[in-house]
């Protein structure tokens, strides 16, 4: 980019902080070379016609907070996509990445840019070392014990074949998961056990009690909605006091769906028949939950989570 920029007589703004401390690092030891006054500074860019600047830049994986993505989402603090712009991602998108790298995308054809990416130009830059390259390292390196740690497990289990191809003895090779205990000391190297190291969820100033129960019960909320169901039942007798109340979330709309909801409220009533005697409110709710989950299933194909609340008056 340095040198195709030298060539077609335009300055070059890095931008991103990790971009612009690998620039850094990479002039400061001599492996990037570039031209005295090619680099413009954040006071020089808005002086710079856009047909005469390069910009590199960070977010090739569609990052919320990249500089690209906000260049995208015109807020960039120095950086104004205009028509005519060219836009290059050399980077394919990282599985699950998709949505947010074609929506990136998607927004900078929206402000008129020119956008090149893999699926319609050959601009992918490969990140990752080739065998021949991994092999240098081996060689130079010469590790005495060799964990893979990037990749999925089948890449691991790969890099594990290639230092085993040069020579390294297959007990010093360790392919391991997300929670192996490897222990090195004087005597040598061995996985001693597994320690817990699934997500850890924050939630508000709660941090890791948020359980697999809960998380589920919010999963079935976010895709089904709730309806409350709300009792009232006298205390000595336990008949039914009135008509029941039904409030629904998420489910249906009440006031389209009244005919549903009245259907409800009377196969509450249906599913409470012959319960006149029965003290537990356990029991009386199991029976609200069930029938009106079934009947709501089978009008709507739909499983919301069904609240059951007695009042007893």
């Amino acid at each position: 980019m340095i040198d195709a920029a030298v060539e077609y007589d335009r300055r070059v703004f890095v931008t991103g902080r990790s971009m612009q401390n690998n620039v850094k690092m990479a002039m400061d030891l001599g492996y990037l070379k570039m031209p005295k006054g090619l680099m413009v500074n954040v006071r020089e860019l808005n002086s710079i016609p856009h047909e005469k600047l390069a910009i590199i830049t960070t977010g090739s994986q569609g990052e919320p907070t990249s500089a690209l993505t906000r260049m995208a989402n015109q807020d960039h603090q120095h950086i104004k996509i205009v028509p005519g712009d060219t836009v290059i991602l050399s980077a394919s998108a990282v599985p699950g990445n998709e949505s947010l790298v074609y929506r990136t995308i998607d927004n900078l054809f929206r402000l008129g840019a020119r956008v090149l990416y893999n699926r319609i130009a050959d601009v992918h830059v490969r990140g990752h070392a080739a065998q021949e390259e991994l092999k240098i390292i081996h060689t130079l390196v010469r590790p005495k014990y060799f964990v893979p740690i990037h990749g999925e497990y089948r890449h691991m289990v790969l890099h594990g074949d290639l230092a085993s191809s040069l020579g390294m003895p297959d007990e010093n090779i360790f392919i391991l998961t997300d929670g192996d205990v490897l222990d090195i000391d004087e005597k040598g190297a061995r996985v001693t056990g597994h320690v817990p190291a699934d997500y850890v969820y924050v939630d508000g100033l709660g941090v890791g009690d948020i359980d697999h129960v809960i998380l589920r019960d919010r999963h079935h909320l976010a895709n089904d909605g709730m309806v409350v169901v709300i009792v009232a039942i006298e205390k000595s007798t336990g008949r039914l006091v009135g008509e029941p109340e039904v409030v629904s979330r998420g489910f249906v709309d009440i006031e389209e769906s009244e005919d549903l909801l009245q259907r409800t409220r009377e196969m509450v009533v249906t599913s409470l028949e012959g319960a006149d005697h029965i003290a537990e409110w356990n029991v009386v709710n199991t029976q609200i939950k069930d029938a009106i989950a079934k009947f709501l299933y089978e009008e709507t194909r739909r499983r919301p989570m069904v609240l059951p609340v007695s009042v007893e008056v």
